[in-house]
């Protein structure tokens, strides 16, 4: 299927930016949709950049479909993070009658874009696009993981996919290609203890805003586990990042954003990372968007710097620990990259069925912490939930 036909070419006058004056930036390696060069190649293994300029889903955040263009103005000027750089901007989503519509056209690009092994920059728009992501990776018939950087849960209970219900909606999808979820950062007053248990209760992962900011190495972990990470603006604090119509006080700093999207860059799994809820329109001098722009600045670099030294692929890149819990009855294989130093927990499935179905997700990234209490003889809880997932179905 060709995706033209879904997308609109960007203006360089419009983003003011010049390739032949900026010969050692981002945007000098960059292929791009133009009105003068018209619709690129899409290569495999490439960074692809997308623009949705969808914000009818977005609440108390009108106008947040302005940023990508923003982003790409302060993105395209940033110097290069490596001389391998090379990106494809698609250009924007040509928006649809209805946000149903968008979501569609989204997803088939999505599909177009991952099944020929490249990794997607998502810039949004309201933080509602992960489901039409969610949709893409129905249409591979792909299981897939979603993590995200948000101050809530957006479980709320609404018919209408909204950029606060897309996670009960995705939930609610029969059927279903969502095994796990983990979120990042969340802030307990912006979110209620009824929506803490049923985060318990499927068996997904979350971890406070207090947790993640004195245990990055956690963050680190759930990150890599993600087939896509979905960021909210609103999990940075309003200092760091004003341009949201809702924002916080409080929140993850600038550069520990900039931390998380290097390590989402990194990992092997990472298929798409989605960047939402900017808006241009409480933005300070553009300081918001500029960070965005430093924080996917961080990705293309982890993208450019990644070891490929996962045991589910390539087992001679890892050391193998295996971990004996006589008392419970388990064996917990461990593994050690050998050139990132990164961990992994294998979880075995006893559905010969599904291990089929889930061969992708049997290897758990965790951290050095996972492996120490497991020798102690204490099952790591991520462990736990994963197995729960695999074997209760």
């Amino acid at each position: 299927m060709s995706i033209n036909k879904y997308l609109s070419p960007i203006n360089p006058d419009e983003l003011g930016y010049y390739p032949s004056t900026y010969a050692t930036t981002i945007g000098s390696k960059i292929i791009a949709h133009t009105p003068a060069t018209g619709f690129p190649d899409i290569p495999t293994g490439k960074l692809v950049l997308l623009g949705v300029e969808e914000d009818r889903g977005a609440e108390q955040n009108a106008g947040c479909g302005a940023a990508p263009n923003e982003i790409r103005h302060y993105l395209y000027q940033l110097a290069l993070p490596t001389e391998q750089t090379e990106i494809v901007d698609l250009g924007n989503i040509i928006l649809g009658q209805t946000t149903d519509d968008t979501y569609y056209a989204l997803a088939e690009v999505v599909k177009e874009v991952v099944t020929r092994g490249n990794t997607l920059i998502l810039l949004g728009g309201s933080q509602d696009l992960t489901f039409a992501v969610y949709k893409g990776y129905e249409l591979m018939n792909r299981i897939m993981n979603i993590t995200t950087i948000d101050a809530r849960f957006d479980l709320e209970d609404n018919d209408q996919t909204t950029s606060r219900t897309w996670l009960r909606n995705i939930i609610m999808q029969t059927p279903n290609y969502l095994f796990f979820h983990a979120n990042i950062g969340y802030q307990t007053y912006f979110v209620g203890q009824n929506y803490v248990q049923l985060m318990d209760d499927l068996k997904f992962d979350a971890y406070r805003l207090g947790e993640v900011q004195s245990d990055m190495d956690r963050a680190e972990a759930l990150i890599r586990n993600a087939d896509m990470l979905s960021i909210d603006l609103c999990a940075v604090r309003q200092s760091d990042a004003p341009a949201h119509g809702a924002p916080s006080p409080h929140g993850l700093y600038g550069e520990q954003l900039c931390q998380m999207m290097r390590y989402a860059g990194m990992s092997d799994k990472t298929r798409c990372i989605g960047i939402f809820e900017a808006n241009p329109l409480y933005d300070n001098h553009g300081q918001t968007l500029h960070a965005i722009a430093q924080g996917l600045w961080y990705f293309i670099e982890g993208f450019y710097n990644r070891q490929h030294d996962n045991p589910l692929t390539d087992p001679a890149s890892c050391r193998h620990y295996l971990v004996s819990l006589e008392d419970l009855g388990l064996e917990i294989d461990f593994y050690k990259g050998k050139h990132s130093d990164r961990w992994w927990m294998r979880v075995p499935c006893h559905n010969s069925e599904l291990q089929e179905v889930y061969s992708s997700h049997l290897m758990l990234p965790c951290t050095y912490a996972d492996y120490q209490q497991c020798m102690q003889g204490d099952v790591p809880a991520l462990w736990w939930r994963y197995y729960q997932r695999l074997n209760n179905n």
